[in-house]
């Protein structure tokens, strides 16, 4: 089977992101990355439901590391009689996808998708683990196929020469379009926000592009106005954890107020990935609340005084009148038009 990380930055590669064997799960701890690398161990599906609580990996790649606990779940209960390991692997993917609030629909989708395997390697009587792991290779391999057509798409709102922002870590459509900017021998200079408190956009998203051989300059997230207006930013865009088919984009706190600012200032916003008819509406979206120390802190140092409170909404919503379109592996969409994204196939591959 042909992988289609090939060629792109080690972030993207699946072997650095999740991956099983030997009755454990290594997760890429991006915590810490790139100032170190080191890896998260995990001998059960529950670890690995921590793991992703915990935000040891982000992004898209949760979505990796939970076939890969599912592939784990298979191998704890590999002595049970079959229908009690059917069972055991039913409820541990169920567990799996609850690891974070905002994402359950997405999650479920997914580790429901590996039980299935799991549960019909049982009946036939191969490796369990091994036929999670394999499909898990396979979706991510339709994964990155979908992306890589979207960041056409998303590319052709490029200039030929320019300067383009982008928010968060957008995960699988960050390496992608550098890689079909790169095709195109387009002259594209990214300006990326650092996205406190975990500073994905300053630890991944601007080592990925920078790998991938663009000129990268990152800017704390209270600058975006400014750099917008005096570096004539030409185009911004993110990647979406929920896209709702009413046309609100659910992504990294922060995305709400630059696309605020990109609309006052004329600067078109694109978000990328496929609306999720399980949120066929905004109020379907479960904004998840995490621990507001991180926000008293910056990598480990605390920055405010004791007593002082914090506040920490990890996603914030875009309603659809500051987007100017969505870009999916189908084309670019309206946010008012999404239903149309669905006719004639089925969605099932998380973005």
């Amino acid at each position: 089977m042909e992988r289609k990380d090939k060629g792109l930055a080690f972030l993207l590669q699946y072997e650095n992101v999740a991956w099983y064997a030997n009755g454990e799960v290594r997760i890429l701890d991006r915590r810490v990355y790139p100032t170190e690398i080191s890896f998260v161990t995990c001998k059960t599906h529950l670890e690995v439901k921590q793991a992703i609580t915990d935000m040891v990996t982000q992004s898209a790649g949760p979505y990796t590391a939970a076939t890969m606990g599912v592939a784990l779940a298979a191998y704890e209960c590999r002595d049970l009689p079959n229908e009690e390991r059917k069972a055991y692997i039913l409820k541990a993917a169920d567990s799996i996808a609850h690891a974070r609030p905002t994402t359950v629909v997405r999650m479920k989708k997914l580790c429901d998708r590996s039980a299935k395997v799991a549960i019909k390697a049982i009946e036939d009587g191969v490796d369990v683990p091994q036929a999670v792991v394999d499909n898990s290779v396979e979706f991510n391999n339709l994964r990155y196929e979908k992306m890589e057509k979207a960041a056409e798409y998303l590319v052709d709102m490029f200039p030929k020469k320019g300067k383009v922002m982008t928010q968060c870590y957008g995960e699988t459509i960050v390496g992608m379009m550098c890689k079909v900017a790169k095709k195109r021998n387009l002259d594209i200079k990214f300006f990326v926000p650092e996205t406190r408190p975990y500073f994905q956009g300053a630890k991944l998203t601007a080592t990925v592009i920078h790998e991938m051989g663009f000129d990268t300059t990152l800017i704390t997230d209270n600058m975006v106005a400014l750099v917008m207006q005096r570096e004539k930013i030409d185009l911004y865009t993110s990647a979406a954890d929920a896209i709702c088919v009413d046309g609100h984009v659910c992504n990294k706190i922060g995305t709400f107020q630059y696309a605020i600012v990109a609309k006052s200032m004329g600067i078109p916003y694109f978000a990328t990935g496929g609306p999720d008819k399980g949120h066929p509406t905004v109020d379907t979206v479960e904004i998840e609340m995490r621990d507001p120390e991180y926000v008293l802190q910056a990598m480990g140092v605390r920055t405010a005084r004791q007593g002082v409170k914090g506040y920490y909404p990890s996603f914030d919503i875009t309603p659809p009148h500051l987007i100017s379109g969505i870009v999916t592996d189908k084309g670019i969409f309206s946010p008012y038009d999404l239903e149309r994204y669905f006719e004639g196939s089925e969605d099932d591959i998380v973005a």
